[in-house]
């Protein structure tokens, strides 16, 4: 019998061991969130200034500590792990209509180009490298504004980043993420939908303003302004009472941070 790649990745989907991993893959983007929370709450009580409040932050952190270098394995394999489980997702998706399913595929597609993506830091650092996501964005955003029509490029990015934000906004206010996981009842739920809340929504706030200053960066052709997570967090800083709600996203990070902790357990895999 031929084997179609339908039918290889439903037999991989139930690989009790792919799944662990790709559990495991929830709970260190859980651990990456809540250390970028902290970062950014560090970065609002100094006033606007301090770590970088991002991945290769978080990641940095992690490699600084004792025991890191066997957490950052394990965010190697976790992150790739969800990565892959993502992609086997993309074979899966089934729909009657055409367009609906392809969007469907389109949207898992994104979702492991994260994971592998944060799974590639994370090697990074566990092979003793470094890397700094801002700068990654800015000489992105550098190179797309010296070639012919870069500028609405970058612009194109701003727009679809900040609709991203937006979209997490509103699922996490219409508690949207509810049908990720299997919710428990009673309190325990409750907890785990407020969580899933508050970290969707600071996701949503933080994502945008990434999306707005790539805007920015097309619009005054200074790639600089394209600093990504880390540059999008401070630049909330500068705002009127920026510096509360600075600390309110990094309060929502954390919180997102411990939605994926619970998710790694009650997602439905």
């Amino acid at each position: 019998m031929t084997t179609t790649p339908k039918r290889a990745a439903r037999d991989v989907s139930q690989s009790r061991v792919f799944r662990t991993l790709a559990r495991s893959g929830y709970a260190v983007n859980g651990l990456l969130h809540i250390l970028i929370g902290g970062i950014a709450i560090g970065i609002g009580v100094a006033g606007g200034s301090g770590g970088e409040a991002d991945q290769s932050g978080a990641l940095r952190q992690v490699a600084q500590t004792p025991g890191g270098l066997i957490v950052l394995w394990l965010a190697v394999v976790g992150l790739f792990a969800l990565g892959l489980w993502q992609v086997v997702t993309v074979v899966l998706v089934s729909n009657p209509d055409a367009k609906k399913k392809w969007g469907k595929r389109a949207v898992e597609a994104g979702k492991g180009a994260v994971y592998f993506v944060l799974g590639g830091t994370a090697l990074v650092f566990a092979l003793g490298g470094s890397t700094n996501s801002s700068d990654s964005s800015q000489s992105f955003s550098a190179q797309a504004l010296a070639t012919p029509g870069g500028v609405f490029l970058v612009i194109a990015v701003g727009l679809a980043v900040f609709g991203f934000g937006v979209g997490f906004v509103f699922i996490g206010a219409q508690k949207r993420f509810r049908k990720l996981i299997t919710v428990p009842p009673g309190a325990a739920g409750r907890t785990v939908v407020g969580l899933g809340m508050a970290g969707y929504i600071a996701q949503g706030v933080a994502m945008a303003v990434v999306g707005v200053l790539f805007v920015v960066a097309a619009v005054t052709v200074d790639p600089e302004k394209a600093s990504g997570l880390d540059g999008a967090l401070k630049a909330l800083a500068d705002l009127p009472f920026g510096i509360a709600i600075l600390i309110a996203v990094g309060i929502g990070f954390i919180a997102y941070g411990l939605f994926l902790f619970a998710r790694a357990r009650l997602a439905r895999l």
